[in-house]
């Protein structure tokens, strides 16, 4: 009786662990190679999620164009969004609104002051600020996410206020970028 309760134990396990195993979705990976040139390539592997429409609307990589632009930068410990760049969520959301297979990632940033924990929150607030004014200019949920990276992506990494400037900031990438 012991020896038949073992088996079925097993053969329930193996069932379990079979099934569990297809359900899960693969992670997506980026092949970090360098090309010949010592340049660095990147292109998703199989497996890795795709969505979207894949090339970039020429308005975003007009010099031209303020969708060109893509940074939204705040004052010290604030994640209030300045005057200054109202127009220019204005413009991504009309944007986005415009084309509702675009989708974006709000990426929010804060300088090296404070602590680790304290800036990972301060770069969601300042992401979540920006995804907030895009929602109530009509922008759909599913078409933003905000993340935040705290003080891990600095613009630059002197100690000086310039510097710290430029990575108080909210960074707005499209997906396909």
């Amino acid at each position: 009786m012991k020896r038949i309760l073992v088996i079925a134990m097993v053969v329930l396990l193996t069932a379990c662990a079979g099934k569990g195993a297809k359900d899960e979705p693969k992670a997506g990976v980026e092949d970090k190679s360098t090309d010949l040139s010592g340049g660095p390539v990147t292109k998703p592997l199989e497996g890795a999620e795709t969505t979207g429409t894949g090339a970039l609307d020429p308005r975003l990589r007009d010099p031209n164009n303020i969708l060109s632009k893509r940074t939204v930068y705040f004052d010290f410990d604030s994640f209030v969004i300045k005057e200054e760049f109202k127009p220019l969520i204005q413009a991504h959301a009309k944007f986005l609104n415009e084309t509702k297979d675009a989708r974006v990632t709000l990426q929010g940033n804060a300088d090296e002051r404070g602590s680790r924990e304290y800036n990972l929150a301060l770069g969601q607030k300042r992401a979540e600020a920006v995804k907030k004014a895009m929602l109530v200019l009509g922008v759909q949920e599913i078409q933003i996410e905000a993340v935040s990276f705290g003080e891990e992506k600095p613009n630059c990494t002197d100690a000086t206020e310039d510097c710290w400037a430029r990575n108080r900031r909210t960074d707005i990438v499209y997906q396909g970028e």
